[in-house]
């Protein structure tokens, strides 16, 4: 991607999460003119904060569930593409707060387009959804982009309404607005440096060890398709600059892991331990009642054959790059710097 985000401007929902603040970290590196519209970071410490990701842009606080406000930043910075990343993006808080869910990730993807929609200089707009799109039946093969759409819990459900909002957007709005195209992109379970989301996997992980604490887990044998988070960031570029420079690459993209880094959360809790130099800490079962999937897998033929996309991490380097960013945090070294440092690690893999 060479100078391809190089003076371009971009907009970006959610830039303040942690996907968010590597995908600015990423653009401002490229040169791009970047603005960001998002709640406030949640907790402390958090990696936007921490790393500073708000030098070097255009950061605004606001609520995507407010068409007003959305319309108001994002005609301000006047994008040449746009990134949806802003979302309630947790399964067992959909539980406690549907309402909220659904108003964010439905609604709120309502406004992102609609707002992209009104405004002229938008060319391409990428979508980012999640694997929990898809109607999960727990079979051994991946699902494709043309499977059926569902889910069973708050989170997953509106995730995949989110899904055909966009391709309203992306079939009928749009082009009746003018030349704007959209992409969506559905990834598996990211992990990596700097997250510190409540109830995730890795992050609690984190917690435990600095506080000493006991690592509880809900589902050990659940099967994940784990990434590290600048594979998803890479496609998300990748796409976005595609679309800008073609209008080609529409419709809906699967991006997830080699195989390989399909395990269980059991497995990559004891090579994150490993690779933490905590191999010996205590890991405890506490079963939860509430529905999750226990085996997802995505087929991405498509992304493979139609964007020459592929992922270039096996597992034991995903979990490696994770450790090392905590690790050498907790011993001092600046945030900011260890994300500049995995970007252009992660880039000379390209």
């Amino acid at each position: 991607m060479p100078n391809a985000y190089r003076n371009v401007r971009v907009f970006v929902t959610g830039h303040t999460g942690f996907k968010g603040s590597w995908l600015c970290s990423w653009l401002k590196r490229e040169g791009a003119a970047v603005s960001g519209l998002a709640l406030p970071p949640e907790g402390s410490p958090n990696l936007f904060e921490t790393a500073g990701v708000a030098n070097g842009m255009n950061s605004v606080m606001g609520d995507i569930r407010d068409f007003n406000v959305v319309k108001k930043h994002l005609e301000a910075a006047s994008p040449d593409v746009v990134f949806h990343l802003a979302a309630q993006p947790l399964v067992r808080r959909s539980y406690r707060d549907p309402i909220e869910t659904f108003a964010s990730n439905v609604m709120g993807t309502v406004h992102v387009l609609e707002a992209a929609r009104q405004c002229p200089s938008v060319r391409a707009v990428v979508c980012i959804t999640t694997d929990k799109v898809y109607r999960n039946n727990e079979w051994a093969w991946g699902y494709r982009e043309t499977d059926q759409l569902g889910g069973k819990d708050p989170y997953s459900a509106s995730k995949a309404c989110a899904e055909l909002v966009a391709t309203c957007y992306a079939e009928t709005m749009l082009p009746l607005a003018g030349s704007a195209r959209m992409a969506t992109v559905r990834g598996g379970n990211v992990i990596g440096g700097g997250d510190w989301s409540e109830d995730r996997l890795v992050p609690d992980i984190i917690r435990a060890g600095y506080a000493n604490q006991t690592i509880v887990l809900r589902n050990p044998g659940s099967i994940r398709p784990w990434q590290h988070v600048l594979e998803l960031v890479h496609a998300y570029l990748h796409i976005g600059e595609r679309l800008l420079a073609d209008g080609g690459d529409e419709g809906a993209w699967n991006v997830g892991p080699e195989q390989g880094n399909e395990v269980t959360v059991e497995t990559l809790v004891r090579a994150l331990l490993a690779d933490m130099g905590e191999s010996d800490r205590t890991v405890e079962v506490h079963a939860s009642e509430l529905k999750e999937a226990n085996f997802l897998r995505l087929d991405i033929s498509k992304a493979r054959q139609q964007l020459r996309w592929n992922p270039v991490l096996d597992f034991p380097t995903t979990v490696a790059w994770t450790a090392e960013w905590y690790r050498r945090y907790r011993n001092g070294e600046d945030a900011a710097t260890l994300m500049e440092e995995q970007i252009a690690r992660y880039a000379d893999k390209r």
